[in-house]
């Protein structure tokens, strides 16, 4: 039965009711948050006090590391709240804007990332004429389209579903996402199933090709080099972006490229946790470690920050 009355708050489920476990993961995403914070405001950090990282690469990376501080914001604070307090309540906009940044931000780093793959291709392929064909000219509009495109994307996903009935107030999650939601309508939510699939689909397609063409002509790039020590450059720049690829997309493409039917939200939950929260935490370890520039940026700009404090203070 159509139940027609008007929600107002939604309650998030979470992961449990046992006090003592939510105590626990309390601490652990309090953690992971913090971790997350210094981690990418760090490497912004890093890109603004080294000038040897001026270059579009590392803008990139700069650009890449904010948004992941600011992925996991919408949501880790309000899901810490909760795990401290009895009351799991969200207000209707509240849920509205969780969703929408969340959103924008995903959609934004899938963007981002493809434009990336693209930089690298072009600082390989031809490095003397780098700085020329990756001028701001042409990385500050890839940079800017990524957000604006997806703003709009962002707005199409929420305006559909908030249109939506809903017949119940619980949301079998830690955050508003667009499955859950969809999972308490009242509505026919045959065409946003179907607009979710297919819209996903495409973005997924676009930036994993741009991504994969780029990769193809960096291999070919790679072959034409003789020497270990340039193989072995080239492959330590595109390894970790690689990697960075891989897990994001794979986690993406798992939870939304399926049918609404094998929806399992108790176990999506974790998937949610882990693109949302978790990936945003990987990325400074997954591009500093192999990345000889920045662990050497780090070296300087915190050494000579440490040595600055201990003289004057």
């Amino acid at each position: 039965m159509k139940n027609d009355t008007e929600v107002t708050t939604f309650a998030l489920k979470g992961f449990t009711d046992n006090l003592e476990l939510q105590v626990t993961l309390f601490f652990l995403f309090l953690a992971i948050y913090l971790f997350t914070l210094i981690g990418n405001l760090g490497l912004v950090v890093l890109v603004i006090e080294d000038s040897r990282l001026h270059i579009p690469m590392y803008y990139f990376l700069s650009v890449l590391s904010f948004l992941d501080a600011c992925y996991s914001s919408p949501v880790t604070p309000n899901m810490l709240v909760d795990f401290m307090s009895k009351n799991k309540s969200i207000s209707f906009p509240g849920c509205t804007t969780q969703m929408f940044l969340d959103i924008t931000f995903g959609t934004t780093e899938c963007f981002l990332l493809a434009a990336m793959a693209y930089d690298h291709y072009v600082a390989i392929y031809n490095p003397l004429l780098y700085s020329v064909n990756m001028s701001p000219r042409v990385y500050v509009p890839l940079i800017t389209a990524s957000y604006v495109g997806d703003i709009v994307h962002a707005t199409l996903y929420t305006v559909g579903t908030f249109s939506l009935s809903f017949c119940a107030s619980e949301i079998r999650h830690v955050f508003c996402e667009i499955p859950p939601l969809l999972a308490i309508s009242c509505s026919d939510t045959h065409i946003n199933q179907l607009l979710l699939f297919y819209a996903v689909g495409s973005i997924e397609i676009f930036t994993v090709l741009i991504v994969l063409i780029s990769y193809g002509l960096i291999l070919l790039a790679i072959l034409k080099i003789r020497s270990a020590e340039g193989r072995r450059k080239v492959f330590s720049t595109c390894g970790s972006h690689l990697t960075g690829v891989s897990i994001y997309h794979g986690t993406i493409l798992f939870m939304y490229m399926r049918p609404s039917s094998r929806y399992d939200l108790d176990h999506d939950v974790i998937v949610s946790i882990f693109y949302t929260i978790v990936i945003p935490m990987l990325n400074p370890i997954i591009y500093s470690l192999r990345n000889k520039d920045v662990k050497e940026a780090i070296k300087i700009v915190f050494g000579k920050n440490w040595f600055i404090n201990k003289v004057y203070f």
